[in-house]
């Protein structure tokens, strides 16, 4: 009786588990291999794996690729670093430091599709407020959205000033969680400041690190709305990624069967990266 009445409560959460997961994902997985194109449902033929073949000798597909992996490998250690350096900072017993949490954790309060508008035009070559600014020391002009080369770094940059602070807040409980009397101890034998954070914080974070980073990578994988707003993918594709490159093919060139092919490799990138989470929270937990 209580096995079905669990059922009966969970029974809703299931149904959406089902209708909005994992039936898109069994459908994504059955139109990667067909040549599904939106305009003509009718004409949807069943093709094998031509869709993931066809993968394999795209450049786009293959620029996309490295455009999300270039973006993840710069931004998870710079917003992980950052975060804990905020988190550093407003754990300190100063007055008003509610404040600065405030401050920090705002950006993440506000959406990207807005912080992408603002930093737009924060980044405009020529009236822009950051040329602006590193004009007063004699630097720049730069092209930070309109250069190859620039473009993912400015993306970095405002991803890592829109998302630290979420992170900020778990390094700070993080560092509350940390027994106070191993800092005094510290002092006592006349320990530095660089050295408690040696050996007492960064140990003491050590889960936390390595889950902050971990969820960090998830996220960074699913990078959309700040090159869909703020360079449409270019300039030259610099900033295409996986997950702009699902929307194009699917919604733009309704090639349904080729964007669902696309969805299906990212799709088992994030899980790879899902499984090896688990076992290094494991471990983690373990040791």
């Amino acid at each position: 009786m209580r096995s079905l009445s669990g059922y009966v409560f969970s029974a809703p959460a299931l149904v959406l588990l089902f209708v909005f997961l994992l039936l898109p994902t069994l459908m994504a997985l059955y139109y990667s291999f067909t040549n599904y194109y939106l305009l003509l449902p009718d004409q949807t033929e069943f093709i094998g794996i031509e869709n993931y073949a066809r993968l394999l000798k795209d450049k786009l597909f293959l620029r996309s690729l490295g455009n999300t992996f270039l973006f993840v490998g710069l931004v998870v250690p710079l917003q992980t670093i950052t975060a804990l350096t905020l988190a550093l900072l407003v754990n300190q017993k100063l007055g008003g430091i509610r404040w600065f949490r405030a401050a920090f954790i705002a950006p993440v309060m506000t959406s990207m599709v807005v912080v992408s508008i603002l930093w737009t035009f924060i980044y405009n070559p020529t009236n822009g407020l950051a040329n602006a600014v590193l004009g007063i020391v004699g630097l720049g002009p730069f092209e930070y959205l309109t250069n190859p080369i620039q473009a993912i770094p400015s993306i970095v940059l405002m991803s890592v000033w829109q998302g630290a602070g979420y992170q900020m807040m778990i390094f700070l409980a993080g560092l509350q969680d940390i027994p106070e009397h191993l800092y005094e101890a510290a002092s006592i034998d006349g320990a530095s400041a660089w050295q408690k954070l040696l050996h007492i914080t960064l140990p003491g974070l050590r889960n936390v690190i390595v889950f902050v980073g971990l969820i960090t990578l998830i996220a960074a994988t699913k990078l959309f709305i700040q090159p869909f707003v703020m360079t449409q993918g270019g300039p030259l594709d610099a900033t295409k990624t996986l997950v702009y490159m699902v929307y194009e093919e699917g919604f733009k060139f309704r090639d349904v069967g080729y964007s669902s092919a696309i969805a299906i490799v990212f799709f088992v990138i994030v899980l790879v990266i899902s499984i090896i989470q688990r076992k290094l929270l494991k471990e983690t937990q373990e040791s």
